[in-house]
């Protein structure tokens, strides 16, 4: 399996993880048609006066606060993310034209990668203001996605619709409101991110109603291929140390 293309793997590990969440909403909803109306509206009833988005952080995020310390190892994971972003837009973006893409596509994909270096920028100064430390960029490795333009997209898009999820499965175990709004700004910009490569890769720009949020271990499995060393430390990951058979 280590054979193939890293970005491959990727697309394969996103795509197991979204079959997963609507096997369970599917679940869910089948659930509620066996219980028959009577049990379904008491099970409403209980929503009363917490709206739509109390309803959707009970089911999709019980245990978000669990994953995490406190707001600075929320921050800490945001800026894991960003910095494997800025990274993946700003070596790889170096490595190609505007020729290399549609009309357009390399001057925003370059504006995304600014984007995402104000990303790291941003969360970097704010752990540090809280008295925090910030983790600092890793070593990656993204395989293929920096010789094929295709494969490029591809990952590009897998990136921010995971990181998407990622701000939305941590958002619950933000404490400070203030920081929450913050959170909301950069995930509002992640989205858009998100869409416009969904486009460009032929998927649907905007594919539900709402977003399905996605754990700490969650994302970090799903991100862990490209992470070849830790930017704390410097050490090989077990990947990285063990040569492959």
């Amino acid at each position: 399996m280590r054979d193939r293309p890293l970005h491959e793997r990727f697309l394969e590990a996103i795509a197991d993880e979204r079959q997963r969440l609507a096997s369970r909403r599917g679940f869910l909803v089948g659930s509620a048609k066996v219980a028959g109306g009577g049990a379904l509206a008491l099970a409403f009833a209980g929503t009363a006066g917490r709206g739509v988005s109390g309803v959707l952080a009970q089911d999709a995020t019980p245990e978000a606060a669990a994953d995490f310390e406190d707001d600075i190892d929320v921050l800490n994971y945001a800026l894991t993310l960003e910095h494997l972003e800025n990274a993946f837009y700003r070596d790889g973006l170096a490595g190609f034209t505007t020729e290399d893409f549609d009309e357009g596509v390399f001057d925003n994909l370059t504006l995304i990668g600014g984007h995402e270096a104000a990303h790291v920028d941003a969360l970097t100064a704010t752990i540090t203001d809280l008295g925090g430390t910030p983790v600092e960029e890793a070593a990656y490795d993204f395989g293929d996605a920096f010789e094929d333009p295709d494969a490029f997209l591809e990952t590009a898009a897998a990136l921010e619709n995971t990181g998407v999820s990622a701000y939305d499965g941590a958002a619950a175990a933000i404490q400070d409101v203030n920081l929450l709004a913050v959170a909301g700004q950069i995930v509002a910009v992640e989205a858009r991110h998100a869409s416009y490569l969904n486009l460009l890769t032929g998927e649907v720009p905007f594919p539900g109603s709402f977003e399905e949020p996605l754990s700490r271990d969650e994302v970090l499995e799903i991100a862990g291929d490209f992470i070849v060393s830790d930017g704390a430390d410097g050490e090989e990951t077990e990947d990285e140390a063990t040569p492959e058979a």
